[in-house]
């Protein structure tokens, strides 16, 4: 596996970051500066403000406080996608996620299940596992060496007290379920039905057997960026064509099947697509997924199968049982923090974790067949140029939005009819902390 960190930077409250070092430092998100009721009055006030079918008001993208609301009603309250698992292939395999303040880790046990917990010793608060990724047959924190097992339990506390009581300090846990192999947990302590979600969108993915590949390449950035604007720039192609020329060698622009009826060529591209999909019993209609999430299937450019800087495979070894190369991709969404690619060849993950106010992190993992070998099934290069672009001229547009969104001329702008993706996030956006402050769901839409 090969890993491509670009660097965290510091994240204080009011000051400009730099990068300090190769892992997130402990990222600091000051306590509320006002009493809870007087910041969810103001939370209702400036969403009495946002317009429907317009960009939200300047706060909700550069408040430090409205941050630590998104913390707290999204990030604290949905399930979060955490990864493949297949990146915790192993016994004591691990990886973290650092959201907002909060630190998570999910690890794989010695028997074979996976679990997640609060990233936090449960003698002082330390955090346990200060690495994003690695293999330990134990959990040992760094600071007074509290030792905990893969299952949470704490197992030894030098020093304490005769008649101490382990069984009473193991670690927070955090709840876990799958989708075809993904691994989604959540901090809230009912979490939300996930039932609906997995039914819809399972007979898409499970063709492509995520569960049974191996991750070929990791990389992640930091992006100067507001996580919303990072999510809204995901959820359209209007910049397309002008930004994404490696992409667009293979992904066509439109968003649904109908789209491609203004074009005659389109038309016949997915016709045929259909047709051939149908044949082999793979859906592609959009499923039913309302402003929370969205799973399509749609063709590539007429020539093209993967994303490559021609449109050729990526992997020679096909993923599943598939036998035919060209099945275009299945494009999944799921708020607050995901977004995916099932091709043929490969599969790609997207998460997104908001580090404060204007810092996100976007780690982006590749994944081809379990048997697939790197220098004769697939080059490594060939098989992430596309996307480490496109992911590098995503984060500057984001960037360059959250600058422009920070000045005092900003007022929200109208989305074109293309950009009906991010129409629905901010709809669930909004709903979701509406309902945080006590708002009915019914006020939140105004005409614009």
């Amino acid at each position: 596996m090969h890993v491509w960190r670009i660097p965290y930077p510091s994240c204080r409250k009011g000051e400009s970051p730099d990068f300090t070092g190769d892992y997130p430092p402990l990222v600091t998100i000051e306590p509320d500066t006002e009493p809870r009721h007087l910041m969810k009055n103001r939370l209702r006030a400036l969403l009495d403000e946002a317009r429907d079918g317009f960009s939200l008001p300047q706060a909700f993208y550069t408040d430090h406080d409205l941050f630590e609301a998104d913390i707290q009603a999204i990030f604290g309250g949905e399930w979060l996608f955490a990864c493949n698992a297949a990146e915790i292939s192993r016994p004591g395999d691990y990886l973290t996620l650092e959201v907002g303040r909060e630190s998570i880790v999910v690890l794989r046990g010695p028997d074979g299940e996976i679990r997640a917990f609060h990233n936090t010793c449960r003698h002082r608060g330390a955090r346990i596992c200060t690495d994003a990724s690695g293999s330990a047959s134990r959990l040992v924190c760094p600071y007074h060496q509290w030792v905990y097992g893969l299952d949470g339990r704490l197992l030894h506390a030098r020093q304490m007290p005769a008649g101490f009581d382990t069984s009473r300090y193991g670690l927070a846990p955090v709840a876990v379920q799958f989708v075809c192999g993904l691994v989604y947990v959540s901090m809230a302590p009912d979490p939300p039905a996930l039932e609906g979600f997995r039914a819809a969108v399972t007979p898409y993915i499970a063709p492509h057997q995520p569960d049974r590949t191996k991750v070929a390449f990791t990389s992640t950035i930091v992006e100067k960026a507001n996580w919303k604007l990072v999510i809204e720039n995901n959820r359209e192609c209007y910049h397309c064509a002008g930004s994404h020329p490696e992409l667009l060698v293979s992904l066509v622009e439109f968003a649904l099947p109908e789209d491609a009826e203004e074009e005659e060529g389109l038309a016949a591209l997915m016709q045929d697509a259909a047709r051939r999909w149908e044949a082999l019993r793979l859906p592609h209609r959009p499923a039913e997924g309302g402003d929370e999430f969205r799973c399509i299937r749609l063709p590539f450019n007429r020539g093209a199968v993967s994303f490559t800087t021609d449109g050729k495979p990526a992997c020679k070894k096909l993923l599943g049982d598939f036998t035919d190369p060209d099945l275009g991709s299945v494009r999944m969404f799921r708020a607050p923090n995901n977004w995916h690619h099932f091709l043929s060849d490969h599969i790609l993950h997207f998460r997104v974790t908001p580090l404060c106010a204007d810092r996100t992190a976007v780690r982006t993992t590749w994944l081809v067949h379990e048997d697939a070998v790197e220098g004769v099934d697939y080059d490594l290069e060939r098989l992430t140029k596309v996307w480490l672009a496109t992911n590098n001229q995503d984060r500057a547009l984001a960037e360059n939005n959250h600058r422009g969104v920070r000045s005092s001329a900003y007022r929200p702008g109208p989305y074109a009819p293309s950009e009906f993706m991010i129409r629905n996030f901010v709809n669930w956006y909004r709903a979701r902390m509406g309902a945080f402050a006590g708002r009915p769901t019914a006020a939140l839409a105004r005409a614009g």
